[in-house]
């Protein structure tokens, strides 16, 4: 990350916000290259700063998103990702099934829980048919898992990238605080704009509004 710090103040590391800027400008080209084809993205951000805002984002745009934990296989083995929806929708519909009426309390209840659990994970990938054609992901640290399976599909990735992250790995970093929850929904809503904008270049920020970014 040394090319994208400006300095090093109170033992605090500070982004060199031009180089952001930059960064955020060439993600939401990509991205609006993307929507332009009707493509489909993937917001991942399982951190409690991250969750909320990328369901919103994926949300408002009509994307598809995982914002509790990501499950080993979600790319990889979409397969059987897809059969544990098949439950959830089963689940969901259980008093259609004809065998409803012999089960037991106890047994309804521990397959409500178990549909609980599921519609947590899978909610925002619940209509995902195929593999995205890019990702965006909060903290590719954290997130690590997701990356490793997106670089072995070739599916590009956009992602913030704080000071403690491998830039190498992702195909459209953006250099950025990742744990502040303000910078995390600044870039988020321009990668949005970039996605339901055909023409969005998602780059003009003030310098004043991408302060946060480095926070």
């Amino acid at each position: 990350m040394k090319p994208y710090i400006f300095e090093k103040k109170n033992q605090i590391y500070i982004i060199n916000l031009g180089v952001t800027v930059k960064q955020l400008h060439g993600a939401c080209e990509f991205l609006a290259n993307i929507a332009a084809r009707n493509g489909k993205v993937l917001f991942v951000g399982c951190k409690k700063q991250a969750q909320e805002a990328v369901k919103e984002a994926a949300v408002a745009c009509g994307h598809f998103y995982v914002n509790q934990r990501w499950l080993g296989g979600t790319l990889t083995n979409l397969k059987t990702v897809r059969k544990s929806i098949a439950r959830l929708n089963w689940i969901e519909n259980m008093e259609k099934d004809p065998n409803y009426a012999k089960m037991g309390n106890q047994e309804i209840s521990a397959v409500r829980r178990e549909g609980a659990k599921l519609l947590r994970n899978l909610e925002g990938i619940r209509n995902m048919e195929r593999n995205p054609d890019a990702m965006i992901i909060i903290d590719s640290t954290r997130e690590l898992n997701a990356v490793a399976e997106a670089r072995r599909l070739n599916i590009p990735i956009v992602a913030i990238v704080d000071t403690n992250a491998d830039p190498s790995i992702i195909d459209y970093p953006i250099a950025g605080n990742d744990d502040a929850i303000r910078a995390i929904r600044i870039i988020l809503q321009k990668l949005v704009d970039a996605l339901v904008s055909s023409n969005a270049s998602g780059a003009k920020k003030t310098e004043a509004d991408l302060a946060a970014v480095a926070e």
